[in-house]
């Protein structure tokens, strides 16, 4: 099995997600920005994310994403298989056509004990147990800054009207 960026990026966001939830949404730009991803590639994840019911999505001013569960409901699993990783060592895909049309490979039963293995496992590991563990690591979360409106502290200066012909063809009319 690899895991691929998109795995990586899904996990880390959502624990990114998971450690900020208490202060409300959080936007992608801010996730982005703290974690280095980019934005659109985050938009593509939080896409399949929210579709797979693990995040919810508010409009507006203020608005961004929220967990759709509990974190100790959400697996690692859950992230990886959401966003169309797969989780898969074998060859063939799990078709058990590995050599050809219905024939077998000598270790395809060894790469499917090994799929088994790694889903117990990272079934077994909740959003919540990775939240704790980067709070345990000493990570400090920001609180949520306010929303920064677009009003500026200069006057509004509005442009002189001008009662001049807008093209050449009016010069010559009275």
């Amino acid at each position: 099995m690899r895991l691929t960026t998109k795995g990586r990026f899904a996990v880390t966001a959502m624990i990114d997600l998971a450690l900020r939830e208490g202060s409300g949404p959080v936007t992608l730009a801010a996730i982005s920005q703290r974690q280095q991803i980019s934005l659109s590639y985050l938009e593509q994840l939080f896409g399949k994310l929210r579709r797979h019911q693990l995040v919810e999505s508010t409009r507006g001013p203020g608005g961004g994403y929220t967990l759709a569960r509990k974190a100790e409901d959400i697996t690692v699993a859950d992230i990886i298989v959401s966003v169309d990783e797969p989780i898969d060592a074998t060859h063939c895909g799990g078709k058990e056509n590995c050599l050809g049309e219905g024939i077998r490979c000598m270790t395809h039963d060894l790469w499917t004990a090994l799929n088994q293995r790694m889903v117990e496992f990272l079934d077994s590991i909740t959003l919540k147990k990775l939240v704790d563990e980067q709070i345990a690591k000493g990570i400090q979360v920001e609180e949520r800054s306010p929303v920064r409106r677009a009003i500026s502290s200069a006057p509004v200066v509005k442009p002189i009207r001008v009662n001049a012909p807008n093209s050449v063809f009016a010069l010559g009319k009275p």
